[in-house]
């Protein structure tokens, strides 16, 4: 499976130059049957990101961009009235796709963000009275601008919560955006990549992360971490038991990227700021990667 796996990220670091971790955590989030929200500035390589994956996964792709008049019905589909049939027949919207971009999704109302909360729970969406599955596998990647950034609704807790893991790409590094500036465009480069995995290749890989095994001493470590989270200072609410269990789908996913058929400390370390950072923030935006710096100081691994 790993090699399988380093197959995958090689590709993915052919088109995302200088971020191997960034895309190790994309596809660790895929792996562990979460979703994934990206925040940067425009013109970061976020979209580039989630259309490779797609296209290296062999997935189906829709890309929304949310805007201040996206309606949900736009994300979900609708019914419209068939003369030909004399019934109503569904429409089914760009939700209905393996992995879904939501394009900056903090400039849509919050009204249209929330049409996403259902899906991303459940794998299924309720329009108008009927209950709809979603394909499988069903991965949401949504981008974000900074906060600060004009035209922006910030996202409530209940939808970042849906959220696995929160990554930031970051500028990249001088070698890098040299080969950038001098190479292809990264566009067409993606709509050349190569499938590598099959949907039964995906399962298989997510199935073997689920039987990942953890120890007790391991599940206590974990224990530490969400209960010393809840008495932080200056926090209303430490991490749920959501986010543990989440925490745990990212540290197996994790270890089997790395080859492992148990999860270490080093495992939880790893994932635990993407996985933590955004459900530590609160409002307060900039404190939370020091509170997880913080936890991960103090939280001893054994005890």
């Amino acid at each position: 499976m790993k090699k399988l796996v380093d197959s995958v990220v090689g590709e993915l670091n052919s088109i995302l130059l200088g971020k191997d971790r960034q895309v190790r955590l994309a596809l660790c989030g895929l792996l562990a049957r979460g979703h994934l929200l990206i925040e940067d500035i425009p013109g970061m390589g976020k979209t580039t990101l989630s259309h490779a994956l797609a296209k290296v996964m062999g997935l189906s792709y829709q890309r929304i961009q949310f805007t201040n008049d996206l309606l949900p019905a736009d994300v979900l589909g609708y019914s419209m009235y068939d003369k030909a049939a004399g019934t109503l027949v569904f429409h089914p919207g760009p939700i209905f796709a393996q992995v879904v971009l939501a394009d900056e999704i903090n400039r849509a109302s919050p009204r249209t963000q929330s049409a996403l909360l259902e899906a991303m729970e459940e794998r299924q969406v309720s329009i108008e009275g009927e209950t709809r599955p979603l394909p499988e596998p069903f991965f949401v990647i949504a981008t974000q601008n900074p906060i600060e950034q004009g035209g922006t609704f910030p996202l409530p807790e209940s939808q970042l919560d849906r959220f696995l893991m929160r990554l930031r790409l970051g500028y990249p590094d001088p070698r890098a955006e040299r080969e950038l500036l001098e190479g292809e465009d990264r566009r067409a480069m993606t709509d050349r990549l190569g499938t590598l995995l099959s949907a039964g290749n995906l399962r298989t890989l997510q199935d073997g992360a689920a039987r990942i095994t953890t120890s007790p001493a391991l599940l206590d470590y974990v224990q530490r971490l969400l209960e010393q989270s809840r008495r932080m200072p200056g926090l209303l609410y430490g991490l749920s038991p959501r986010a543990g269990l989440g925490l745990l789908r990212a540290a197996k996913a994790w270890a089997m990227m790395e080859g492992r058929h148990h999860v270490l400390p080093d495992d939880i370390q790893a994932v635990f700021p993407a996985v933590a950072e955004h459900r530590l923030e609160q409002g307060e935006s900039g404190k939370s990667a020091e509170r997880v710096r913080q936890l991960l100081a103090t939280v001893s691994v054994l005890e």
